[in-house]
């Protein structure tokens, strides 16, 4: 695990911060952590890109993620997605 992670950054308080998420911004997320970009997931997902965007706003908001890479570590760290 990362240094900075262990000394309380995105990890802290997890568990009840990934219960904030919607059903649809762990959708989003799990698309994130699979590598996918906007304009993937909002194909894969049916969604508009702009709220493809707006839900990844939210995700790293809830979560206090910095970016979409802490967004990918933060999935892998609490089992949303495993490495292909």
């Amino acid at each position: 695990m990362l240094d900075h992670l262990a000394a309380g950054g995105p990890r802290s308080g997890n568990d009840t911060s990934l219960a904030t998420l919607t059903p649809r911004e762990r959708e989003v997320l799990v698309e994130i952590a699979q590598g996918f970009t906007n304009p993937e997931i909002a194909r894969r997902l049916y969604l508009s890109e702009a709220t493809v965007k707006t839900h990844v706003g939210r995700i790293l908001a809830k979560l206090r993620l910095r970016d979409r890479v802490h967004a990918v570590i933060f999935a892998y760290d609490n089992g949303l997605t495993l490495p292909h």
